[in-house]
């Protein structure tokens, strides 16, 4: 296979959103969310996924394990500022968020909430 080729087409599969042969829903934001949003691909998306969809670096934010009756919004808190142990996949520990603040997860977490509401999952 050529080498360019060989590349268009890893990076239509690396890029394109599915997981397990589904595709990943893509919402229009609320304006009031587009910080959040931003947010959350700048310092979370790289593990969780642009969607919150996991990758193979972490797990999927988009799953009943992550919705406020198991995991309330300060969980989210406590693991982007102080990192948390692996405890329901085997991704490893999760450290802490470099440059992470409060503020800025007053912003994000609100944002995973309604994904997790546009995903119906609560």
């Amino acid at each position: 296979m050529n080498f360019r080729i060989w590349v268009f087409t890893a990076l239509v599969f690396t890029l394109s959103p599915v997981i397990a042969g589904k595709s990943i829903p893509e919402f229009d934001v609320p304006f009031e969310l587009g910080l959040g949003k931003s947010l959350f691909e700048e310092n979370c998306g790289s593990c969780h996924g642009t969607w919150g969809h996991g990758t193979d670096q972490g797990p999927p934010l988009m799953h009943k394990l992550y919705v406020p009756s198991h995991h309330g919004d300060e969980s989210f808190h406590r693991a982007a500022l102080r990192g948390v142990r692996a405890h329901h996949w085997q991704f490893g520990d999760m450290p802490p968020v470099p440059g992470i603040s409060k503020r800025a997860l007053n912003k994000i977490v609100p944002y995973v909430r309604w994904l997790q509401r546009k995903n119906e999952l609560y």
